[in-house]
């Protein structure tokens, strides 16, 4: 905590850690917070178990804190699954099928009907007990487990739902970030693509790109209208196999990588959130779109799984924060990327991730859904598009007009910035990982080359799996016609 620019001072929390059913050593301890720094202070939460206790103190703390006003214990009801799929099915957000058992039977026969695998969820994981072995989210692949875990809701502390899997993909994985004022009017607001997670397809965000989305924009200001929410938000989507996105998450707080939706002149959603609770003009957002943030760590061994980062351009990273994600710079000071040329190093705060050259060839569908970002109060419109004048993709989010259709950017500025971030340095963990992922990847070349390859076969090739059939027999490879004049050596070796 203490290398961080971003940071004072930090103060404990209460004795034996946040219980937002009994929360009321938080609001001692905020009290005594309060009395230390002398005057009010806008206090914002950051995961989802202090957005939950602090929304239920917030009314004994309005003469101390600046507190985002949210009625009913709206934090609790959104970051509870079960009631996220009933407000998610009034309000006509598209949502995974769920479906919650009212026995183990009936889990079985709903595992069966919703297809395994099946996503099992606890409706409440913050009251999961700590080493239970019980994970938040768990991808169930027979009824007897989906059995097994419906026997422990009571010791999880709340109800068990089933979700039908969405499989991952390229471009499958989206966010929505916001900001906003009381009633849901929106300061600052934008929607981005999961490029790279840690772990692969179900983590994290490793890499990702500011990318406006017209689908995504329109159900996270839906919700946030209709809740009437105030504060930060951070909604999760996942794209099904007919093109719609689907909300699997709502986060009552920044989400880690929030630094990815920040403006040409450093306003993110936090800054946002501050003026607006301090009573100052929230300045309408100028560009920001094709931004991308990356976790350095996270990001390279992801990137060691197979997928490569995307190419824009670089940025020079800032100071780490504990905890999170370290918001860098504000991604000014920046370098192009060659099309084609070898992988370079971007600079950290604590080491360096790599970059290669090439575009991903998903980037069709990100230009064409490049533009601005979303005004207040604004949501998409169909229409044709307008003729892009040279401030295409520069408007800022937040005007105070209805919002035209979504427009292709002219690609110089599409040429977003690297927002890096690199973890707390106490968490040796993806370190560790990471360098056993390198290790790994050249301990097996290496056991590949003492098994004897040819000096003429061709070390490169990769075996490809045929198709399953649906009588579930696998054919074999095609025979292959040798010359009479080939030698013994096999000629190419194929390895897994």
């Amino acid at each position: 905590m203490g290398r961080s620019r971003y940071l004072r001072a930090t103060h404990p929390g209460p004795d034996g850690g946040l219980d937002p059913e009994a929360p009321e050593a938080l609001l001692e301890c905020l009290a005594a917070v309060s009395g230390r720094i002398g005057r009010p202070a806008v206090l914002i939460a950051m995961d989802d178990l202090s957005a939950i206790a602090v929304s239920r103190v917030a009314p004994m703390l309005t003469d101390r804190f600046r507190i985002p006003h949210q009625p009913d214990n709206l934090p609790a009801r959104v970051a509870d699954k079960a009631e996220l799929s009933r407000l998610c099915a009034r309000w006509d957000v598209p949502h995974p099928e769920t479906v919650i058992p009212a026995s183990g039977a009936e889990a079985a026969e709903a595992a069966w009907r919703l297809g395994l695998p099946v996503v099992a969820k606890w409706s409440r994981p913050w009251l999961l007990p700590a080493g239970a072995g019980l994970r938040s989210t768990t991808l169930v692949h027979g009824v007897a487990e989906v059995r097994r875990l419906y026997e422990r809701s009571a010791e999880a502390g709340s109800r068990l739902l089933l979700q039908r899997f969405l499989p991952a993909g390229p471009d499958t994985d989206w966010f929505f970030h916001g900001a906003f004022a009381r009633g849901g009017r929106p300061l600052l607001a934008g929607s981005g693509r999961k490029e790279l997670s840690w772990p692969v397809r179900t983590g994290l965000t490793a890499v990702g790109r500011w990318l406006p989305d017209p689908a995504v924009e329109e159900s996270g200001l839906r919700l946030a209208e209709r809740l009437g929410y105030q504060g930060i938000l951070d909604l999760d989507f996942r794209c099904d196999e007919r093109g719609t996105f689907r909300l699997v998450d709502f986060n009552p707080r920044p989400g880690a990588q929030f630094r990815l939706f920040t403006d040409d002149r450093g306003l993110d959603v936090v800054q946002a959130m501050y003026l607006d609770l301090t009573g100052q003009r929230v300045p309408e957002p100028v560009g920001g779109p094709g931004r991308v943030f990356v976790a350095e760590n996270y990001a390279l061994l992801a990137a060691v799984r197979g997928r490569r980062l995307p190419t824009t351009t670089a940025a020079r990273s800032g100071g780490t924060t504990g905890g999170g994600a370290a918001a860098g710079g504000a991604g000014r000071d920046t370098e192009p990327v060659v099309p084609g040329a070898a992988a370079r190093v971007v600079p950290g705060g604590a080491g360096a991730a790599r970059v290669p050259g090439p575009v991903p060839p998903r980037e069709e569908r990100s230009a064409a859904q490049a533009g601005p970002v979303l005004p207040a109060g604004r949501r998409p419109e169909p229409g044709p598009p307008p003729a892009a004048g040279p401030a295409d993709g520069a408007r800022g989010p937040l005007a105070g007009r209805r919002p035209g259709p979504v427009r292709a950017a002219p690609p110089r500025e599409r040429r977003g910035r690297v927002e890096a971030a690199w973890f707390a340095p106490d968490d040796l963990g993806p370190f560790l990982a990471m360098l056993g992922a390198f290790l790994g990847r050249g301990l097996g070349k290496g056991a590949r080359a003492l098994r004897g390859v040819p000096e003429q076969g061709r070390r490169g090739a990769r075996a490809v799996r045929a198709p399953r059939q649906r009588g579930g027999e696998r054919p074999g490879p095609p025979a292959r016609r040798t010359p009479p004049e080939a030698p013994a050596e096999p000629d190419e070796l194929v390895t897994r």
